[in-house]
């Protein structure tokens, strides 16, 4: 997802050149959040519609030839367009969300990687997805739908609820200026949102490589009325392919952090 904002661009775009996956560290800690309160359907059904503050804000870039023949005829087969019939009810495969992939290495990977589970990608960077179609389409490559539209609409809109295993936000634009905090896409009600679309034990798992956002993030865990669990075990259970903004991160010696979280 595509605002460009000093090393990253957009709400969770975050894609990885290199082949191999990169074990995720362990050194973090275990935290309880708040079990006692499971009132989590109730207030995600209750969470209004505010049009001034998107998941995404959009600043496309040229697209390559590539790109646009990809679009203009391998749409048909990964693209799913907002309300429509999507038929993601018919699914039996695990199912992994991903908000925001850019230009798709990283969720190509996975896909590519994992045949046996089914993913969506969410994102409105139009190169970016012609990129991720171009090569799904070179590889023969079926288990993944592609929404080119805001990620809080698709989940409300498409998503029903307990049908995630999985959702992953890799590297969502930081907003570092504090007035614009209130830009950045995990807060309270996008989480409830997100424990609603959960299966029983289904993950969500963010990385970003400022410290202040993963501080703020863990906040946000931490005050839900619902219950999720981050612990170690969850660390060293999942692996996910190196980003693009993950080295630009490093280069700049800036901590990553992966955050993994668990419906209880």
């Amino acid at each position: 997802m595509s605002k460009k904002h000093d090393e990253h661009t957009g709400i969770g775009a975050g894609d990885g050149n290199r082949t191999h996956a990169k074990s995720l560290g362990s050194s973090y800690s275990t935290i309880e959040l708040h079990p006692q309160n499971k009132e989590s359907h109730d207030s995600a059904s209750k969470i209004k519609n505010h049009p001034s503050i998107k998941s995404t804000v959009l600043r496309q870039g040229r697209m390559t030839k590539a790109q646009l023949l990809a679009n203009k005829t391998g749409w048909k087969n990964y693209g799913i367009e907002f309300k429509n019939d999507d038929n993601l009810d018919k699914i039996s495969s695990p199912i992994i969300l991903e908000i925001g992939f850019g230009m798709g290495e990283s969720l190509f990977l996975d896909v590519k990687n994992h045949p046996d589970h089914f993913y969506i990608g969410v994102e409105v960077h139009k190169p970016g997805i012609g990129c991720l179609i171009a090569k799904c389409q070179k590889e023969n490559i079926s288990n993944i739908k592609i929404f080119d539209h805001d990620a809080r609409e698709v989940l409300q809109t498409h998503i029903k609820d307990h049908s995630l295993d999985k959702i992953q936000i890799y590297f969502p634009d930081p907003w570092p200026k504090k007035r614009h905090h209130k830009r950045r896409l995990i807060q309270k009600d996008f989480l409830l949102l997100c424990h609603q679309k959960l299966k029983q034990n289904g993950i969500i798992h963010i990385a970003t490589d400022w410290q202040d956002y993963s501080d703020e993030i863990k906040k946000v865990f931490s005050e839900l009325n619902v219950c999720f669990q981050s612990s170690n075990e969850l660390l060293h259970s999942y692996s996910r392919p190196e980003t693009k903004f993950e080295r630009r991160g490093k280069k700049l010696s800036h901590v990553i952090s992966d955050l993994l979280f668990k419906k209880l």
